[in-house]
């Protein structure tokens, strides 16, 4: 057994698979530590929230060390923030009345803007039909450019007096005021931003990874237990045992098994739907592969001299299949195992992104992500973060069991090795 076991970690590519997958596994372990919140719970008052740092503005503007900085471009990003879509019609108005041409003027490029805006804006000029309440408006819009491009300026912090119940000014945030993100109170990294319901994508993906590894498992092991008993019931005792076997497993083989999936999935009904339940539907309907598989190499070998041996000894069927056959097929069976695994996961994904995964009210799945991205239009709006990380994360899992699955090959399939 150990030198089976260094033969294996000599693959290359088996290493490279095992890496990956273990070092989701640790990734799973570890993050519920780091951010203990559950996977499906409510963030953001909103849809699709962009990945990013979210800090507490209340606690911002109140932050106990206020620093001054002059980082550049803040000015730019400041106004590009802060210039609103009717700020910038006012703009294009007053320059297409002193003799611009509209199509020369692109109100998404700020920059351009603001170049043509301080080329041809003069704060006296009142131009023909224009109303005094209206240049006033275009001078607030340009003195606000201008508190916003210099240093000064900022918001007033201001509280209500208990007493006379007018508000009074208790502050100041200055436009170079920054505080030290350690020193707010409430902050929250949301690396993949959030879903169609605000709920934290990463936490929700680490959840979903989780679950779906368990199913993916949990159908690989029936799906490999079923096909290697009726494999070897079939190899071995042959004869109307046999038929009667392959009778089933050519039945189960012409009836496509994703549509079988389907329509025991919707029999059951979305209620009873649990992950375990999908776990078992799609490892009862995985395993004909296995059977016929097990089936053949067992035929190759029951008229080996070992075993015939051991029927001449008097032993017992389970004995010599299990003693005499099994272990010459053990690699193999891992093998299936692992392959059985990675279809289960690829299995349940696509039962949720029809709508007929586990219930959605409980735990999150990889499928069930996609379907909510999909129902809420995250690839139409081009939010990728709802998304692609379960793309990427199925992608991963299928790589990395695929790669073992090809590194044991190597080791154990003599017409592959070097």
């Amino acid at each position: 057994m150990g030198h089976t076991i260094r033969q294996v970690f000599r693959s290359g590519k088996f290493v490279v698979g095992f890496t990956i997958l273990m070092s989701v596994l640790l990734v799973l372990v570890v993050y519920p530590w780091w951010v203990p919140e559950p996977p499906l719970q409510i963030l953001g008052q909103g849809t699709f929230f962009p990945p990013g740092i979210y800090v507490s503005a209340y606690d911002a503007s109140n932050a106990p060390v206020l620093y001054t900085l002059n980082l550049r471009d803040a000015a730019d990003k400041r106004i590009e923030s802060r210039l609103s879509q009717e700020d910038r019609l006012a703009m294009q108005e007053w320059l297409v009345a002193d003799g611009l041409a509209e199509s020369a003027i692109d109100l998404a490029d700020t920059d351009a803007l603001l170049a043509l805006w301080e080329e041809h804006y003069e704060p006296d000029r009142r131009l023909p039909g224009m109303t005094f309440a209206r240049m006033r408006y275009y001078q607030r819009v340009d003195a606000g450019l201008d508190s916003l491009r210099s240093a000064g300026g900022g918001e007033i912090l201001a509280a209500r007096n208990p007493e006379t119940g007018e508000l009074e000014e208790t502050g100041m945030v200055k436009l170079t005021d920054y505080a030290n993100i350690s020193q707010v109170a409430n902050v929250r990294i949301l690396p993949l931003g959030t879903d169609n319901f605000g709920r934290d994508v990463l936490t929700q993906l680490v959840a979903a990874t989780g679950v779906s590894l368990l199913i993916g498992f949990v159908a690989g092991l029936i799906a490999t237990a079923i096909g290697l008993t009726l494999g070897l019931l079939a190899g071995y005792i042959g004869g109307w045992v046999d038929d009667i076997i392959m009778f089933f497993t050519n039945l189960f083989t012409v009836i496509p098994t994703f549509v079988l999936l389907i329509l025991i999935s919707f029999s059951i009904g979305q209620d009873q739907r649990g992950a375990i339940t999908i776990a078992i539907v799609i490892g009862f309907t995985s395993w004909v592969w296995t059977t016929r598989s097990v089936r053949s190499q067992v035929f190759s070998l029951r008229n080996r001299d070992h075993v015939n041996l051991s029927k001449l000894s008097g032993h017992s069927l389970p004995r010599i299949i299990v003693a005499d056959i099994l272990p010459y097929i053990a690699s193999y069976v891992v093998m299936a195992l692992i392959l059985q695994i990675s279809s289960g996961i690829l299995a349940e994904a696509g039962l949720s992104i029809l709508g007929l995964g586990p219930r959605t009210t409980e735990v999150p799945t990889l499928g069930l992500m996609m379907n909510w991205a999909m129902i809420y239009q995250a690839h139409v709006l081009g939010n990728w973060w709802a998304y692609l990380p379960v793309l990427l994360t199925i992608a991963l899992i299928s790589f990395s069991m695929n790669l073992m699955n090809t590194g044991l090959d190597q080791v154990f399939n003599p017409a592959l090795r070097d």
